[in-house]
């Protein structure tokens, strides 16, 4: 892996592999306030959808769409393990994981902001 900008990130079991193209690194980490982030407590980064491929294991993600449908949530089946997920407030990228990739240790992530998911903009009426 000579490439810099190339990253591989893996659930806990290892079942489900993960490329990702991150040229400068991990860009915007943050936490989110919504239901299923809360709840599991990840802190995520986003990248271009076609900045991210399943190397291996696909067949062990699951889905979860909740609400507006929109969102796409995707965890390992056998270790439940979040990996990944396309974003409902911007289509054109995933958010994954920050403590999936390999070599990264999240604790030492300072001042990770809180994005305020339970007053998304695309449940506010206008």
């Amino acid at each position: 892996m000579g490439n810099k900008s190339v990253h591989t990130a893996s659930c806990h079991c290892g079942a489900v592999r993960l490329e990702l193209i991150l040229p400068n690194g991990i860009e915007n980490p943050r936490r989110c306030n919504c239901s299923i982030c809360s709840k599991r407590g990840a802190i995520a980064a986003s990248v271009k959808l076609d900045g991210l491929k399943v190397v291996q294991g696909e067949e062990y993600l699951r889905l979860y769409q909740f609400n507006t449908m929109t969102a796409k949530h995707y965890f390992c089946s056998i270790c439940g393990i979040y990996t990944h997920h396309q974003r409902r407030s911007n289509p054109e990228e995933f958010g994954f994981n920050v403590a999936c990739l390999d070599g990264v240790n999240v604790f030492d992530l300072k001042d990770v902001p809180v994005s305020d998911g339970i007053n998304h903009i695309s449940d506010r009426k206008v």
